[in-house]
C-alpha cells in the first residue's frame, strides 16, 4: 500500500496555486453582489449572479480562506499541485446502460462548465441549491479522471493508455470491489465544508441519466490557519506526513508527475495518473504501542518528523547509522526507509490525500484512516514498485489495511472554451 502515503508523503497545508478572486481585494464575488447596484460594477459573464440575494451593505469581507481561488483552466487540471484542502469528496461513477461516447462527452461538457463556475465562486449553471451562496471560492478544485472500464463502454479501447492497465494484486490487499475502480472519477476539495458539499451535489445532479454513483468517500485535513505557522500535516496516527513529498520547484517534478506534451496517447499530454486507495488505520492497535515503538515503525520522531538518525524534519536520513549495539537506528523495515526514492530506483509520487473517519464498527473499532491519492506520470514507475516493496516487509503493514483501490487517467487541463477530456472524446 503506498504508504509512502503514510509517512514520506503529503503536501504541506500551505496553498500552492491559489489566487484571490480577480478584482475583489479579498472579497468574494458573492459579497460584491451587494454593492453592484450602488456602484454599477459588472460581475463577469451574464447571469453569473442569478439566484443570489444582495449582501447587506455592512457585510464583513471574506477572510483569505474564503477568497482564495484555484483556476479551472490551465496546463494541468486543478487539485493536483494545489496545497492540501480542509475538506474533500471522492466519487466514482459508472456510465448508465446504453450511454456511450456521445453521452460521456455531453456529461464532461456539463461537468466542466459547472466546475469552472463553482471554482470562481459563482452559482451552478442551473438548479443551484444555494448551499454555498454566502461563501467565496474557498480554494475549491474539481478534478476529473477516466477508469479502465470507461474506454470499453465508449468504444475508445484504442485510446486506452497502457499505463491504465489494472494494478497488480498485492498480498496486503483486502479490497472491496464494489467500492473500487469506476468508469469516471471526480475529486473535489475545498477549504470550506459547505463549498465542497455544494460542488459534490452539483456534480451528482449534472450526471443526470448518463451516469450513476458507484461509490463516494469523504475526507478532511487540518484547516488553514489552525497552526501557528505553515507546517507538514499530521495523519490520524499523529505522525507528520509528507516531509519528502516532491515539490513543483524540483527540477524533475514535471517528468515524474505529468505525462509530457509529446507523450502517448496524445490526449493525455500534460495529464497524470491517480492511484486512489482507502487505507484503514488500525488505530486501537497502533495506540497501544509505546512512543519509541511507534517511531521505530515509521523511522521518524513523532514530535517533529526528524529521522531517527538525527537532525530536523528535512535532514537527510542516514541509513547506515548504528547504535552502540551495532543495530541500525532506522530499522530495516521502517516505513520511511522502505519508501525512500533512492531505495526504489528513484520511484516517486506526489501524495495528496485526505484523512477519513466513517464512524465505529459493530465491534467498537473506529473506521478511520487515509484516503490515499498519489499522482505520477506512470504508475508502473511510481506507485507499483514502492507498493511491491512495502508488501514484502513494511513494519507499518501490521497497523493498516488497504480496503479499496482505483487507478484513473486524468487528462491535462482544459483550455478556455474546452471541456476536460475533449481531445479524447472528440479526437
Amino acid at each position: 500500500m503506498p504508504d509512502p502515503s503514510l509517512s514520506e508523503a503529503r503536501t504541506p497545508d500551505a496553498p500552492v496555486t491559489r489566487q484571490p478572486v480577480p478584482g475583489t481585494s479579498g472579497i468574494s464575488r458573492r459579497a460584491l453582489i451587494g454593492t453592484a447596484g450602488a456602484t454599477g460594477l459588472a460581475l463577469g459573464a451574464a447571469g453569473g449572479a442569478v439566484g443570489y440575494a444582495a449582501a447587506p451593505a455592512e457585510a464583513t469581507p471574506l477572510t483569505s480562506v474564503g477568497s482564495d481561488r484555484a483556476m479551472f483552466h490551465g496546463k494541468h487540471q486543478p487539485g493536483i499541485t494545489d496545497g492540501l484542502q480542509a475538506r474533500g469528496h471522492l466519487v466514482a461513477f459508472d456510465l448508465a446502460a446504453g450511454a456511450g461516447r456521445k453521452e460521456a462527452a455531453a456529461l464532461l461538457r456539463r461537468w466542466s462548465a459547472t466546475a469552472e463556475r463553482l471554482m470562481a465562486g459563482e452559482a451552478a449553471p442551473h438548479g443551484d441549491t444555494d448551499v454555498a451562496r454566502d461563501a467565496g471560492p474557498s480554494s475549491l478544485t474539481v478534478t476529473f479522471g477516466f477508469g479502465h472500464s470507461f474506454f470499453g463502454r465508449t468504444g475508445l479501447e484504442k485510446q486506452r493508455p497502457t499505463a491504465l492497465d489494472p494494478l497488480p494484486a498485492f498480498s496486503s490487499d483486502r479490497l472491496d470491489r464494489s467500492r473500487s475502480d469506476g468508469d469516471l472519477w471526480v475529486q473535489i476539495g475545498a477549504n470550506d465544508a459547505l463549498v465542497a458539499f455544494h460542488a459534490l451535489r452539483a456534480i451528482q445532479k449534472d450526471a443526470g441519466s448518463a451516469a450513476r454513483v458507484r461509490w463516494q468517500m469523504n475526507g478532511f485535513n487540518r484547516s488553514p490557519g489552525a497552526t501557528a505557522r505553515p507546517m507538514t500535516a499530521r495523519n490520524l496516527m499523529g505522525q507528520l506526513d509528507g516531509t519528502r513529498n516532491p515539490k513543483p520547484a524540483d527540477a524533475d517534478f514535471d517528468r515524474r508527475i505529468f505525462v509530457p506534451a509529446s507523450g502517448e496517447p496524445a490526449w493525455m499530454a500534460n495529464g497524470s495518473y491517480a492511484v486512489v486507495r482507502r487505507i484503514r488505520m488500525l488505530l486501537d492497535d497502533w495506540e497501544k504501542l509505546s512512543l519509541p515503538d511507534q517511531e521505530a515503525v515509521i523511522g521518524r520522531r513523532k514530535a517533529d518528523g526528524a529521522p531517527l538518525s538525527g537532525g530536523g524534519e528535512t535532514t537527510p536520513m542516514d541509513l547506515e547509522k548504528a547504535d552502540a549495539k551495532g543495530e541500525y537506528v532506522v530499522p530495516l523495515n521502517a516505513h520511511a526507509r522502505i519508501t525512500r526514492p533512492d531505495q526504489n530506483g528513484g520511484a516517486a509520487m506526489l501524495r495528496r490525500p485526505f484523512s477519513y473517519h466513517d464512524g465505529i464498527d459493530a465491534d467498537g473499532t473506529p473506521d478511520a484512516g487515509l484516503l490515499f491519492i498519489c499522482w505520477q506520470a506512470d504508475p508502473l514507475r511510481g506507485f507499483v514498485p514502492v507498493q511491491r516493496k512495502l508488501d514484502r516487509g513494511d513494519a507499518l503493514s501490521k497497523y493498516i489495511r488497504h480496503e479499496t483501490s482505483g487507478l484513473f487517467a486524468v487528462p491535462g487541463g482544459a483550455a478556455k472554451g474546452e471541456y476536460v477530456g475533449q481531445r479524447l472524446l472528440e479526437g
